[in-house]
């Protein structure tokens, strides 16, 4: 079996886990959607994966119900129910185990928690056999929307790398596992964003590239332990979105807006460049929706030019 032949057996399995989340999952379904025998079903799984499938089903059932409790005015055995524990008790105690807290106290305070959001294995292993120069490297010409929005100002929750200038060094400075712990922050004002900090938003010795997510400018809940929350002022961005695009061919899709974003000259429309009034950011890559990319702009003075 060639390593591609692995990848996408487990696939199927990460595919039909997420599918079956909230119902009864035995090793036999797994293997029958992988193709191969339990045993060999997973063994490739935990080798890909780093996670045994029922340790896996697990993490990701007490991720979905912490969001589920974080969300929705329920009762806490609903929700033990709805993710296949048998009790109270056992969700209570595997809670805990996972996160630190009961689901009461979570539930009292809800504070950022490290969730597990697991990627596709499919898309890892896609970029890691592309690697991140081929993405600036493709000169298709797809048709991007612009648009300008206002920002209002708000505070921006961080965790900055040491030298990362891109997501992939980022990663491998931070770890993988930020983007859970932001997406957990029940006030953020949208999804968690990928930024490149200009100078002034940056701290001797650490890195161009970092995650974080933006709260109100009133913000006074938690701060993660190792993240920082900053100040933004109001500004303008530029938002870039390409087309849809299967979800393999997302650093293509990246590469052409990449492209497009290079060549744009904002002055044909009454704007410049602003990078000193916030990060320029990035969504993260849904085959759905196309690439979304955003840079800080102001507004040029007609009759001056600045």
């Amino acid at each position: 079996m060639d390593s591609w032949e692995k990848i996408n057996a487990v696939q199927r399995m990460q595919d039909y886990i997420d599918e079956h989340i909230t119902d009864p999952i035995s090793l036999h379904m797994l293997a029958k959607a992988a193709g191969y025998s339990p045993w060999h079903s997973a063994r490739i799984f935990k080798e890909l994966t780093g996670k045994t499938p029922f340790a896996y089903i697990r993490e990701l059932r007490l991720s979905r119900a912490a969001i589920k409790l974080r969300d929705d005015n329920v009762k806490i055995i609903d929700v033990a129910l709805d993710f296949v524990f048998d009790s109270h008790e056992g969700f209570t105690r595997a809670f805990s185990k996972q996160f630190g807290m009961t689901p009461q106290d979570y539930c009292k305070n809800k504070p950022p928690l490290k969730l597990f959001m697991p990627r596709r294995i499919c898309d890892y292993y896609l970029m890691l056999q592309k690697g991140v120069n081929k993405m600036t490297k493709n000169n298709n010409t797809n048709t991007v929307f612009v648009q300008v929005i206002e920002r209002p100002a708000r505070k921006l929750i961080l965790k900055r790398g040491v030298k990362a200038t891109h997501y992939f060094e980022y990663c491998e400075e931070v770890g993988c596992d930020v983007w859970s712990m932001l997406c957990s922050i029940k006030e953020a004002i949208y999804e968690p964003i990928g930024m490149w900090l200009p100078e002034n938003l940056r701290k001797p010795g650490t890195s161009i590239y970092a995650q974080g997510v933006e709260v109100p400018e009133d913000y006074s809940g938690e701060v993660p332990e190792g993240f920082e929350i900053i100040d933004l002022p109001p500004c303008k961005m530029m938002v870039f979105q390409g087309q849809p695009y299967e979800d393999d061919k997302f650093q293509e899709a990246i590469g052409d807006l990449w492209e497009a974003m290079k060549n744009y000259n904002p002055e044909i429309y009454g704007f410049r460049w602003a990078d000193e009034d916030g990060p320029r950011f990035q969504l993260a890559p849904m085959g759905y929706r196309g690439y979304i990319e955003a840079r800080p702009v102001r507004q040029l003075n007609t009759k001056s030019g600045t």
